[in-house]
Order: C-alpha cells, then structure tokens, then sequence
C-alpha cells in the first residue's frame, strides 16, 4: 500500500439490498413455493428457521435443502433448487454502474452475509472483479453485526477503517460499522441518486455516470 492510497477514502458495500432489489430471501423461497406448489409460509417457516446455518457456513446448500425438504414436503431435485436459488437475484443496475464508475484510486470492499453457492456465483460474475476485497459471511463463519465481521473486512481492505464508508440497507449493521469506526452509508435503493451525492461527498470525486 502506497503513501498515495492511504490519503484516498474508500468504500465496501453490502450485497443484498444494495446490488439486489428486495430480499433475495423473500423472492427465493416465494419462487420455491410457487414452483413447488407448498404454501409460501411453510416454505418460510422452514427457511428462516434454519438460513443462519447457510450465514455461518454449518451448512451446505444440499444440507440446508435436504432439511427445507424433508420439512415442508417439496419435492425438486437438488439441482432445480439451485438453479431456482441463484435465479432468484435480482440485480440493482444503477448500483452496478456506480461499481463502475469507481476510480482505480479508489479501494473497493465488499462484506455480506451469505450463503455457499451464492458467495461462488458472485465470485464467478465479471462485475466483481472491480471489488479488491470480498469478505463473506459463511467463510469468515461469523454474521454482521457482530464486530469480528467488521475487524476481517478492514484487514481485507488494508486501510484504516475511518478511511472508508460502509454501505448497507440495515440501520443495524450502519450502527455497528460505525461504532467499528467506519463511516455509514444507509442505502435504499428508490434513493440512488442521492446516494451517489453522499457517496461522491465522502471520496471526494465523481461516480456518476
């Protein structure tokens, strides 16, 4: 790291509900209900009793399925599963395109709680590149709020944490960003523009494109 970045701010993002519209959560088990056929709040039920396994990395996706089955009664293979979890993404464009229009000065991190699978799919999409730290959940085997999630992404990020905003669209984990010393950014994504504004305040040059 060179004197030159350490004088820069920098910014690491959540993933869902800042690159996703709406809770990946809701919309995967709404679309595994309506495949399926199972009423949606049994699917939840299940779902939601057991996704911390998946945050943490106890679980593997096939072990987490094969409980949610066994459970509700659905009956898709593995693989349908899968690719139905993954379809269930629905991409933020204008954060994308904020990603990149980023300057190469700028360091880029990213901090989610997630799930095996997903975490790989994301690693796999060309966007990402851009990031030049990503720290999740189900690796780190700890959950934001939590400090420790917080302390692994400023040793990812390489710079001091009061040199970069955290943006997430949980007031929760902006109060514990803040309190591990990081700038908060809470994010909606009806209100992207002014987004970009508080976010081009912070670093100081243009994002938008």
């Amino acid at each position: 790291m060179t004197d030159s970045t350490r004088a820069y701010h920098h910014v690491a993002f959540d993933w869902g509900g800042v690159f996703t519209i709406g809770t990946f959560d809701g919309r995967s088990t709404q679309n595994v209900a309506d495949r399926s056929g199972v009423p949606v709040e049994r699917v939840r039920e299940s779902y939601f009793r057991h996704v911390r396994q998946l945050e943490v990395g106890e679980w593997t996706l096939p072990q987490f399925w094969a409980v949610m089955q066994e459970e509700t009664g659905v009956r898709l293979p593995y693989d349908e599963f899968e690719a139905l979890y993954l379809g269930s993404v629905h991409d933020n464009l204008p954060m994308y395109a904020t990603l990149a229009a980023l300057p190469r000065s700028v360091r880029v991190g990213l901090l989610s709680n997630n799930y095996p699978v997903v975490s790989d799919h994301l690693r796999r999409d060309p966007r990402f590149a851009r990031f030049d730290a990503l720290v999740f959940s189900n690796e780190l085997r700890q959950k934001k709020p939590h400090p420790d999630a917080f302390s692994a992404l400023q040793g990812a990020m390489g710079v001091p944490a009061a040199q970069v905003a955290f943006v997430d669209d949980v007031e929760e984990n902006i109060d514990a960003a803040r309190v591990a010393g990081f700038h908060g950014l809470l994010y909606h994504h009806d209100r992207h523009a002014e987004f970009e504004r508080e976010l081009e305040a912070w670093l100081g040059v243009g994002v938008r494109v």
